[in-house]
């Protein structure tokens, strides 16, 4: 598999149904019909979700007896997160920066030639 690019896995992230499956998961790994008797969503819709997820590395099935098991995938969260951190960094620092020239008394400023 390929290596999504964080704005990939943000877009899966980006449903709700999506989002409550990874932090149910997070808790514990769960069957699709396990997930499906917790939230208010059908199996199928689960396994169309859990599909998803799994497309972009966050998720992995392991079979366990007569029952598939969906496990998150730490790893690459962390990664996510990581890279959310330095692109909120990188925009605090830019704002900070137009701040800082927004303030800037006018005799700081350069002059045009009149």
């Amino acid at each position: 598999m390929t290596d999504p690019a964080p704005p990939v896995m943000c877009a899966a992230l980006g449903d709700a149904t999506r989002w409550e499956i990874l932090t149910r998961l997070g808790e514990a790994p769960m069957s699709a019909s396990a997930l499906a008797r917790v939230l208010p969503v059908s199996r199928q819709a689960i396994a169309k979700h859990l599909e998803v997820l799994r497309e972009v590395g966050l998720v992995e099935s392991e079979q366990r007896g007569r029952e598939v098991v969906h496990v998150v995938v730490g790893a690459r969260l962390g990664a996510l997160a990581r890279e959310l951190d330095r692109i909120g960094r990188s925009w605090e620092n830019r704002l900070l920066r137009i701040k800082e020239l927004a303030e800037r008394p006018e005799a700081d400023e350069p002059r045009g030639r009149d």
